[in-house]
């Protein structure tokens, strides 16, 4: 009896650090590039975080890939919300666990909206990241 309950008691010590672990290293598998005016990079890794399902990481794990966003533009003189947002799966190298730019996947998304100011900029900014996330995954795995 008391060796199964140190068994129970070591499997729950185990899985709530592996729990631990995973959550924390969700931190470090996505960088961001993007124009501060548009998204806030926690925003970002946010919005693209919530696109990857659990089971991608199993394929492209995050001790050797890393997903890249990036979100361009802005509003110009004319009034026109030009909005160009990318996501990149790319690996890391062996050693130093650096970025390597060969893109295993990537998909770019872009958007004009007239009649625009900063906020509908903004909103249209994160539209089109969500939107570049989705079609990297979607490439990946089936959804």
């Amino acid at each position: 009896m008391k060796h199964a309950l140190k068994s129970i008691a070591v499997l729950a010590l185990l899985a709530a650090a592996s729990a631990a672990w995973a959550q924390s290293a969700r931190n470090v598998e996505i960088l961001d590039y993007s124009t501060r005016s548009l998204i806030a990079e926690e925003a970002a890794k946010k919005i693209v975080d919530a696109t990857i399902p659990p089971r991608l990481w199993k394929v492209y794990p995050a001790s050797k890939y890393v997903f890249i966003s990036q979100v361009e533009g802005g509003v110009t003189p004319a009034g026109i919300c030009a909005v160009t947002a990318r996501v990149m799966l790319m690996p890391l190298t062996p050693t130093a666990k650096a970025v390597l730019f060969r893109p295993q996947k990537t998909a770019t998304t872009f958007d004009a909206v007239p009649s625009s100011n900063a906020e509908l900029c903004k909103a249209t900014a994160a539209e089109k990241l969500k939107e570049a996330a989705i079609s990297v995954v979607a490439a990946l795995v089936k959804i």
